[in-house]
């Protein structure tokens, strides 16, 4: 399987997942609004909202491609 975190410098539009805060799952619809050092500002994909908190590169990863692509 692919470890999709290994490249750990997104650019802005790269679509990635976020970890949730409950650990082992991954939430998905969000993309690279800006980075700053080693935190992201994430838009939400369906509403175009930029998320107010930035995140660090560990709580983020590439997103997986649909099923079937």
């Amino acid at each position: 399987m692919e470890d999709r975190r290994s490249a750990r410098s997104f650019g802005p539009g790269t679509r990635v997942e976020v970890r949730s805060g409950y650990g082992s799952s991954w939430a998905r619809g969000f993309e690279v609004a800006d980075v700053d050092g080693n935190e992201y500002r994430l838009r939400r994909v369906s509403d175009g909202h930029v998320l107010p908190e930035p995140f660090d590169s560990g709580e983020l990863r590439r997103e997986a491609p649909a099923a079937g692509a």
